[in-house]
């Protein structure tokens, strides 16, 4: 059955004048991929904030700030993250995921009088199954239809207005 599948994917790549990558392209295409340098958004305001579901077990709330959010030509998709607690306390952080690898990375931390942290991590795996669900919310319902980055900011604050991307992927 998949050897079929991708039998007809390739077919229907060759009709459409693209011919699929062979696992060594792939490779080298992976090796060779380069970090383009994030450039700090503005603090987040309350008025830009789109809030997007998380799961039913979190008591915390959780927001993109539209005006952050941007696709780079690397690949990576950034965004702010605000999950707000019960109490209405904020943990802020600009972030970004990388949809072909299915990773995350923070850039930096909000600190409450509007500042920004600058503290890059390193790319982490995206675990589905984690307290920190919002990565796995955030790349499959939203941002990485068919495990490919949006094409622009648009299309990422339409998915999150209409509650998900109409391409999302559900089996990863």
């Amino acid at each position: 059955m998949r050897r079929t599948a991708a039998l007809l994917l390739a077919a229907c790549a060759t009709l459409a004048g693209a011919q699929p990558k062979t696992d060594w392209e792939q490779r080298e295409e992976e090796r060779s991929w380069r970090e383009g340098a994030p450039r700090m958004p503005a603090y987040p305001k309350d008025a830009d904030l789109i809030e997007f579901r998380v799961s039913a077990g979190s008591d915390f709330r959780f927001f993109v700030d539209a005006s952050s959010l941007a696709v780079g030509a690397d690949g990576v998709v950034r965004y702010t993250l605000v999950a707000r607690s019960p109490s209405g306390a904020n943990n802020v952080s600009y972030e970004g995921i990388r949809c072909k690898t299915g990773e995350y990375r923070v850039y930096a931390r909000g600190h409450p009088d509007g500042t920004w942290a600058e503290r890059p991590s390193e790319w982490r795996s995206i675990e589905p199954r984690t307290m920190q669900r919002w990565h796995q919310a955030l790349r499959r319902e939203y941002f990485c239809p068919q495990n490919s980055p949006i094409a622009d900011a648009a299309e990422g604050i339409d998915a999150l207005r209409r509650g998900g991307h109409p391409n999302r992927r559900y089996s990863d």
